[in-house]
C-alpha cells in the first residue's frame, strides 16, 4: 500500500462521505420522527382513550405552567410597551402603543414566548420521564401486559398538549396586555381608559385566532419532541440527560421554523 493510500485512509475524512452520512442521518432521523408522530396522532384521535391520563397530563402541562408563563408575559408585554414607546417618540407616534402592544403579542410573542417556555419545562420534562421508563424497562412492562405505550403514555400528553397550550397562549396574551397597559399607564403617562379603549377597538377575533391555531401546533410539537426523545433514550443518566436536551432543543427550534411557516400562511388573515 502506498503512503498517499494510508494518509487518505488514516488521515482526514472525505469532505464529501460526512456530508452524505450527515444528510442520510438527518433523513433518517425526519422519517422516523414522522412514523412515531404518525403513530401517536392516530392512538390520540381514535379510541381506546385513557381520560385519567389526560386529565393528569393536562394538569402537569397546563396548571403547572401557569407561574412561569405569567410571569413571562406580563414582563414581555411591558418590554414591548417600553420599545415601541421609545421608539415611536422618534416619529411622534406613541399614540399607537397599545395598538402594537396587542397585534404583537396576541400574533406573535404572547403564543412563541409560551411555547419556548413549555419546550424548556414541559418538552424536557415529558423526555426525561419516559426516558427513564425505557431505560428502567417500565415500556417493555407495558407491552408484556398487552398496553400500547401510544395509547397509555404518549396520545395522553400529545392531546393535553394541544388542548392546553391554546388555554396558556389566552391567559398569556391578557396578562401580556395588561403588562403594557401598566407600564404606559403608570409610567409613560397615558390614560387607562383611552389605552384600554384603543386596544379593544384594534383587537380582532382574527388576530387571537392566528396565536390559537399556533398554539395547537406548539404544543403538539412539545409532547411529540419530549415523547420521541424519551422513547430513544439510552440506558444511564447520561442517555435521559441527553434526550431531555435533544427534545427541548428541537422543540425550540421546530416552534421557531413553524412560527413562521404558519405566520408566512396567515400574514393576510383577517386584513
Amino acid at each position: 500500500m502506498s503512503n498517499a493510500s494510508t494518509k487518505r485512509k488514516g488521515g482526514f475524512p472525505n469532505p464529501l462521505q460526512w456530508l452524505g452520512a450527515a444528510t442520510l442521518g438527518m433523513l433518517g432521523e425526519i422519517g422516523r420522527l414522522s412514523i412515531f408522530t404518525g403513530k401517536t396522532m392516530g392512538a390520540a384521535f381514535t379510541p381506546r382513550w385513557y381520560g385519567a391520563q389526560i386529565v393528569r397530563q393536562m394538569i402537569a402541562i397546563g396548571f403547572y405552567s401557569l407561574p412561569v408563563v405569567g410571569l413571562s408575559a406580563v414582563f414581555i408585554g411591558a418590554a414591548l410597551a417600553l420599545n415601541i414607546y421609545s421608539g415611536g417618540s422618534r416619529f411622534g407616534a406613541e399614540q399607537f402603543v397599545p395598538n402594537i402592544v396587542v397585534l404583537g403579542i396576541t400574533r406573535e410573542l404572547g403564543v412563541t414566548i409560551t411555547g419556548l417556555m413549555l419546550a424548556g419545562r414541559v418538552s424536557a420534562g415529558i423526555a426525561a420521564e419516559i426516558g427513564a421508563m425505557r431505560v428502567t424497562e417500565q415500556i417493555d412492562a407495558l407491552k408484556t401486559l398487552s398496553a400500547n405505550p401510544f395509547r397509555y403514555l404518549y396520545a395522553p400528553r400529545f392531546l393535553a398538549g394541544i388542548l392546553t397550550l391554546p388555554l396558556l397562549v389566552l391567559i398569556a396574551d391578557i396578562i401580556g396586555v395588561m403588562g403594557g397597559w401598566a407600564v404606559s399607564t403608570l409610567g409613560l403617562g397615558f390614560d387607562s381608559t383611552t389605552y384600554l379603549r384603543n386596544t379593544l377597538d384594534f383587537l380582532t377575533w382574527q388576530d387571537v385566532t392566528v396565536g390559537l391555531i399556533k398554539a395547537v401546533v406548539f404544543g403538539a410539537v412539545i409532547a411529540v419532541m419530549g415523547c420521541y426523545h424519551g422513547d430513544k433514550s439510552s440506558a444511564g443518566a447520561t442517555g435521559v440527560g441527553r434526550a431531555a436536551t435533544f427534545a427541548m432543543v428541537g422543540a425550540a427550534v421546530l416552534i421557531l421554523a413553524f412560527n413562521y411557516l404558519i405566520s408566512t400562511l396567515l400574514v393576510d388573515f383577517g386584513s
